[in-house]
Order: C-alpha cells, then structure tokens, then sequence
C-alpha cells in the first residue's frame, strides 16, 4: 500500500509522488544499479548547487532527489527542471542511500545525469 502525496508550486503545475513500500524494494535496487553504472560510465553531477548550474545550462537529462531532501529546495529544483524541460525522479531512499549507491561516501541529496554512458537509467526511471 502506498501513499500518495500531491505537491504544488507555481500554481500551474502539480507533481505526484508516490512513496516506495517493501514491495517495491526490486524496483529500488534495480535503480541503486543503474546508478552504479551511470557513475562508471556515464557524467553525473552531485550537490545542490551543481545541479541547478547544469540545469540553468541545459545539460542536464535527468534529475534524482532524495526523500529527504528540504522541500524547498526539492521545489527549486523541480521549477528548474519543468523550465529546461528534464525528467525528475524522486529517490525512494534518503540522502544517505543516495550518496552509497553512488559509491560515495558521503550523503547526496540531489543528483544530476548528464550523461547516461551505458545504462539506461533514463529509460528506467520514465
């Protein structure tokens, strides 16, 4: 059973969000995977700040936020997104579990795919 969670900004768009349960955990290693990937082989961007650079500048094709991210900046960041036209995807982990399944060693609460190397990640997340 999942819950649904409705955001609003802008007045003009709204974005629904759908919680991951146990049953959907397949589904979150089969993302934790493509990220994997995407980071050996493919261009990624990690941080706030890096994100709506690549975002202003129109590289970015993919945008991953944790669930725990400030809702502030999770709406900022989806208004940039809607403006350049780039899918966003709402990590079902917090930012810890981001930042691990990049193979970092820090958290990570916001995550740009420039480029998606051999994965197909974009593909997946849709």
């Amino acid at each position: 059973k999942s819950k649904l969670v409705m955001l609003k900004f802008c007045s003009c768009q709204s974005v629904t969000m759908v919680k991951a349960t146990k049953a959907k955990k397949g589904s979150v290693e089969n993302v934790n995977a493509k990220i994997g990937l995407v980071m050996k082989s493919g261009k990624v961007t990690m941080g706030y700040k890096s994100v709506l650079k690549t975002l202003r500048q129109g590289k970015s094709k993919l945008v991953m936020l944790s669930a725990n991210c400030p809702a502030i900046r999770k709406s900022e960041i989806e208004y940039y997104a809607m403006l350049a036209k780039c899918t966003v995807h709402h990590y079902a982990g917090s930012n810890i579990a981001l930042g691990t399944a990049c193979g970092k060693m820090f958290r990570c609460s916001a995550l740009s795919v420039t480029d998606q190397g051999d994965s197909d990640i974009l593909a997946a997340v849709e």
